[in-house]
């Protein structure tokens, strides 16, 4: 059996981190904002669902222009989600309860609120204050073009035109002004802000926008011009390591001084990036000087077919084997539809303009998105590695697709000039009652609507309910934790037509079926299945069993 104790310095690579959207997840003083004390309160819920870590999303000072990933102070709580002796109160209770902690890290950028950005305004071109962060003259006879020509993830140019005419980099939103990863304060600023939280007993790091932080900002910048917008295509366009901005290989410097800080702690600080980047690459970012794991999206991103799905798992193993790491398997989190919803949606749908449509075109049995999230968990918990839950992945819940557009936040609804309605939908608070304001989540309402039908997902709903999705996950980590032995699997070698089939150990085999007809069950007692077996014999589509 793994052994995932605080005295095990690798308790990470075959974990199971649940992922909280504070802001979304438990609001103990009634503002309608989730707080720490609410997690604090609801870190009970996560003990008993079998987890062995929580990842808090950003908690930090912040006017929320990007769900918090505008970060005004990365070594301080937001006033409205508590301080941070509630931070300590938090740590201290998840270890009395054996969870871990790792908490958000936000390096590609700062809040144009932060005290640097403010001084840099106030500063005139070509100062110290400035070199913080990447400011260049316009081009044009008066300097009133950008830069360059390169993109905002989150939609128009990422420059920003300041009062004085300098032109600011933003590769997100314009409250997010990138900092110059050139600069030796920066890098010793960071130093100090992962010494902060190691020292209040954080477990490690989920690293925001890990491939972003290197740039080329020799003159004259270059234009990305026909290389792309900004995801993985772009990269594909240039030779590895050379893109202006994504994924650079001076990067890894960042992130091998990092390791020493990390390790000096006992046991070692862990960490994961997140980087959307080609496989290969990303197994740079997960050796065992640098970070030591990285996300892995490709499952996620993965349409539900036995054939694609077998490629990406046998390949997400061989990089993590090549990079000594351990895969990392993710199905939801904040910015994409929640998988009950997305996992349902026919081959070539843009999950963007399902969501635009409001969740019409097409619409979707919620009852048979389930069955397949069901399974696709069930799947992926057998997988070796580390596991991400997403909060409220547990209780089966949907992407909430018909936010009314006047009380979206995202700022990728506006900067995209309504064209994409932007990550709200998988925001949405949790409810924890059948009854009551918001449903359990706090006495004052919630900050997004919840719909009536939330009620049936709570989870006084369906703790002790059988064969609900709460005891369904709960069951299956349960098992996990007693079965886990190895970091390999072999796959069956005549498996039908649309099955995966694969052993773990000797006596731990998980079997899919995600064809359209129900195919026989080899040998082997049923220890759990994401959906009743009518015939012992047959495994019925959507469906994922593991057997002893």
């Amino acid at each position: 059996m793994a052994d995932l104790s605080s005295r095990n310095p690798d308790w990470w690579r075959q974990a199971v981190i649940y992922q909280v959207y504070p802001r979304s997840f438990s609001d103990a003083d009634g503002d309608g904002l989730g707080d720490l004390r609410g997690v604090t309160q609801r870190l009970d819920h996560l003990a008993a669902l079998g987890v062995d870590a929580l990842w808090l999303s950003p908690f930090y000072p912040s006017e929320l222009a990007d769900g918090g990933y505008d970060v005004a102070d990365h070594r301080d709580v937001d006033p409205r989600l508590g301080t941070l002796e509630d931070f300590s109160a938090l740590v201290s209770e998840a270890h009395r309860l054996g969870l871990k902690v790792l908490v958000d890290l936000v390096p590609n950028h700062t809040s144009h609120l932060h005290p640097w950005f403010q001084e840099a305004l106030a500063s005139a071109p070509g100062s110290a204050a400035r070199d913080r962060y990447v400011f260049r003259p316009g081009r044009g006879p008066h300097g009133e073009l950008p830069p360059t020509d390169w993109p905002s993830v989150f939609g128009g140019s990422a420059w920003r035109r300041t009062a004085d005419g300098e032109w600011y980099l933003h590769l997100f939103a314009p409250e997010q002004p990138d900092l110059n990863w050139d600069n030796e304060e920066v890098r010793a600023d960071f130093r100090t802000t992962l010494r902060f939280w190691s020292d209040r007993g954080v477990d490690g790091f989920r690293v925001d926008v890990a491939h972003g932080l290197a740039k080329d900002l020799t003159a004259p910048l270059r234009d990305v011009g026909g290389i792309g917008a900004t995801g993985e295509e772009s990269l594909a366009r240039v030779a590895p390591g050379s893109h202006p901005y994504w994924d650079r290989d001076e990067v890894h410097e960042i992130y091998r001084d990092w390791r020493q800080v990390l390790d000096a702690y006992s046991p070692p600080r862990a960490a994961v990036a997140e980087a959307w980047v080609p496989a290969a690459r990303r197994a740079l970012y997960a050796r065992h000087d640098e970070l030591g794991q990285a996300f892995n999206f490709e499952y996620l991103e993965t349409r539900w077919d036995a054939g694609d799905l077998r490629q990406v798992i046998t390949d997400s193993l061989a990089t993590a084997r090549a990079a000594g790491a351990s895969a990392t398997w993710v199905l939801s989190n904040h910015d994409v539809v929640r998988h009950a919803s997305r996992l349902m949606l026919p081959p070539g749908t843009d999950p963007g303009a399902w969501l635009l449509s409001g969740g019409a075109a097409p619409g979707i049995d919620a009852a048979a998105g389930l069955r397949r999230a069901r399974a696709a968990t069930l799947l992926m918990l057998a997988l070796p590695g580390s596991a991400y839950l997403y909060q409220g992945e547990e209780l089966g819940l949907v992407e909430v697709a018909d936010l009314p557009t006047e009380v979206l936040q995202d700022p990728i609804w506006e900067q995209t000039g309504h064209v994409r309605k932007g990550r709200d939908g998988c925001r949405v608070p949790l409810p924890w009652t059948t009854t009551g304001p918001s449903y359990g989540f706090g006495s004052g309402g919630a900050w997004l609507p919840q719909p009536s039908s939330f009620a049936s997902y709570a989870v006084q709903a369906q703790a002790g309910a059988e064969g609900s999705t709460l005891e369904l996950y709960r069951t299956a980590l349960r098992l996990r934790r007693k079965l886990l032995e190895g970091e390999t699997l072999t796959w069956a070698p005549h498996a039908p037509a649309g099955v995966l089939d694969f052993t773990r150990r000797e006596n731990w085999r998980c079997v899919t079926n995600l064809g359209a007809a129900p195919v026989p069950l080899p040998p082997g007692e049923p220890l759990l299945s994401s959906a009743p077996l009518p015939d012992p014999r047959t495994l019925p589509p959507d469906t994922t069993v593991w057997l002893a």
